[in-house]
């Protein structure tokens, strides 16, 4: 009879630096669930403006292993590009399912996590950065490449539309 203790649950791995990856294939490597939530940054040249994405980690040096520690913790522990498993006086601490869960479930189609905030057709948002910084506006709907949306602004007899980058909105405060 197995003994209940003796079951798979999910952990961090702490890493090197910049070793997340190579962890998260090492990992894989053995058999083992692994969970490497990386996100796309933007950067914009200042000179031409033009945007460069690249791939960050969600969380640098970190990376989410699927494993009964009762028997691999020894071989977890010592896959090439790992420092330690996240531990409390060497008792490995388990990470609830539901909180894999939730990141997993941010996972968009191209593989990164969306740290979007969710808006909905009538929300009243705020344009956080840039030119239009400050003004407030009627949420109307994303747009097809998502990575802009499009805001309804509202003044005296006269309203208009404005298209932006998605990370320059917010909610409104209330």
């Amino acid at each position: 009879m197995s003994n209940p203790a003796n079951v798979a649950r999910w952990y961090v791995i702490y890493t090197k630096i910049n070793e997340e990856e190579r962890v998260d294939r090492n990992l894989v490597a053995w058999g083992l669930e692994s969970f490497y939530p990386r996100i796309k940054k933007k950067q914009l040249n200042e000179f031409t403006g033009k945007a460069t994405y690249f791939s960050r980690p969600l969380f640098p040096r970190y990376v989410f292993a699927r494993f009964d520690a009762e028997t691999l913790l020894h071989k977890v522990s010592n896959t090439r590009g790992v420092l330690s498993v996240v531990n409390n006086n060497y008792v490995p601490i388990p990470v609830d399912d539901e909180i894999v869960a939730l990141i997993q479930s941010r996972v968009a189609a191209d593989g990164f996590v969306s740290l979007n905030e969710p808006f909905k057709h009538g929300d009243e948002v705020q344009i956080k950065n840039g030119s239009w910084k400050g003004i407030n506006g009627i949420f109307d709907r994303s747009t097809r490449d998502k990575s802009r949306v499009k805001v309804l602004l509202t003044a005296i007899n006269y309203q208009a539309s404005l298209v932006v980058e998605r990370d320059l909105v917010q909610l409104a405060a209330a």
